[in-house]
């Protein structure tokens, strides 16, 4: 008879795994992102310490949050006690996250900043053209400028300023 159970139970909808990140759904997309983060600390910080709440208001996560806690014990008490409740007229549907929070990846050394894979189209090209080397110029060839001696320098660059013009002015005010 326990075979049967187990049985139904595999082939049903699949068990969620506990997990330090819960996923909550059915929230009131009305609300600003500091108000809505703010009442979800409020109302789950009750059941254990939590290290992130991440809510966007993209069109594909509006009403969606992730409330990650610092260990599964209290992530899964706060869903017990959590599910259904009534939040701002909508009643809240709460999951397990399907995968590592990148606060909990972090705290245990096995976060991986993420590597943007090279595009292949058009606009792989504009490192080449903002930061690449001029039309005409071969790789090896020596793009470097010179810099230039006093000697090379011309007379008009000699000529004095404004400034020292007044200088000498006031030099003449002051003999007289």
């Amino acid at each position: 008879m326990a075979t049967t159970s187990m049985a139904i139970q595999s082939r049903g909808a699949p068990r969620e795994q506990p997990n330090q990140t819960l996923y909550c759904s059915n929230l009131p997309d009305k609300l600003q992102k500091a108000d809505l983060k703010r009442s979800l600390y409020l109302l789950f910080v009750t059941y254990g310490p939590i290290l992130d709440i991440v809510a966007l208001k993209t069109s594909k996560m509006r009403g969606q949050a992730h409330i990650v806690f610092r260990d599964i014990q209290a992530a899964s008490q706060a869903m017990r006690a959590l599910q259904g409740f009534e939040f701002f007229g909508k009643d809240m549907k709460l999951a397990y996250g399907k995968g590592k929070s990148n606060s909990i990846a972090k705290l245990d050394g096995t976060f991986k900043i993420p590597v943007m894979e090279k595009e292949t189209g058009p606009l792989s090209v504009l490192p080449e053209t903002f930061g690449g080397l001029p039309p005409g110029a071969e790789e090896g060839q020596n793009n470097q400028g010179t810099k230039r001696t006093r000697d090379d320098e011309s007379d008009n660059e000699d000529a004095p300023m404004e400034e020292e013009d007044e200088d000498a002015a006031m030099e003449e005010s002051d003999s007289d």
